[in-house]
């Protein structure tokens, strides 16, 4: 028996947008002139 690919796909995106959102909250924390939005815009733009 092997997993499905997609539900190791669905694990990997989960844990991406976890821990960016953690990475993103850090960042606002110790820059809030920066802010989320610069950030997300910094991250959509690469």
């Amino acid at each position: 028996m092997t997993k499905p690919r997609s539900y190791s796909t669905v694990t990997m995106v989960i844990y991406l947008i976890y821990s960016m959102s953690k990475w993103i909250s850090t960042c606002s924390e110790l820059w809030p002139n920066i802010g989320i939005p610069h950030i997300v815009a910094l991250l959509l733009g690469r």
